[in-house]
């Protein structure tokens, strides 16, 4: 028991020591993929957003974080899988707003940059871990955005939380090219259907999405 305990506390300490832990990093990202939810609670389960936005799905982050709390904006658009020739796959937009924490990783490098007279000088890190947990807002719309985005246009909103898994190659600078694979689950509710407070127009719902990911990241130490 207590070696286990030993090794679980090393691997902590392990992981704690290479993540990074800038003052303040500033952060773009472009991702697409796939993406897909469910309904799973409540009387509009049946007609939950992510019934429908499964398929294709593109589009941008940008945030900021201070040590490791991060704030982030995301806008994600959806293409409808399956759709017949002809036929709009547009499924429909979701922006959301969020807060949570962040660990990235290193991976790879930190090691004596051969022939440097600097002893100090070390090999930058070959890719990167991301693990982190959000909370926040969003909201979705059923058409094509026509900005600037107001109630009018929202088909749904709600509360969720995300957990969000990446992975990938520095290439050089700034930029990386890798994967992310977030999770969400909320309570959301219909906006077109009376009151926030009217419980029959409200459903849970959680969603998946496997995207290709590259990032724009500035550390600013």
């Amino acid at each position: 028991m207590h070696l286990r305990l030993g090794l679980v506390t090393a691997l902590v300490a392990t992981l704690a020591g290479s993540a990074s832990a800038d003052v303040l990093s500033l952060r773009a990202e472009a991702h697409g993929g796939g993406a897909g939810g469910l309904g799973v609670a409540g009387d509009r389960k049946d007609d939950a957003f992510q019934n429908n936005a499964r398929g294709a799905a593109y589009g941008v982050l940008v945030g900021a974080e201070i040590m490791f709390v991060d704030v982030w904006v995301q806008h994600r658009q959806y293409l409808r899988a399956g759709a017949e020739p002809g036929v709009d796959r547009f499924a429909g937009t979701w922006p959301q707003f969020m807060t949570g924490l962040d660990l990235d990783l290193d991976l790879g490098g930190g090691e004596p940059v051969p022939g440097s007279k600097d002893p100090d000088k070390k090999t930058p890190a070959k890719g990167y871990l991301e693990l982190g947990l959000g909370v926040g807002f969003g909201v979705g719309t059923d058409r094509q955005v026509d900005p600037p985005l107001d109630n009018a246009q929202v088909s749904d909103k709600g509360f969720l939380a995300e957990a969000r898994f990446g992975a990938g190659a520095n290439l050089g600078g700034m930029v990386s090219l890798g994967v992310a694979v977030p999770v969400t689950a909320g309570y959301y509710f219909m906006s077109d259907t009376g009151a926030a407070n009217n419980t029959g127009t409200h459903y849970q719902a959680i969603e998946a999405a496997f995207l290709v990911n590259l990032r724009l990241r500035l550390k600013v130490k």
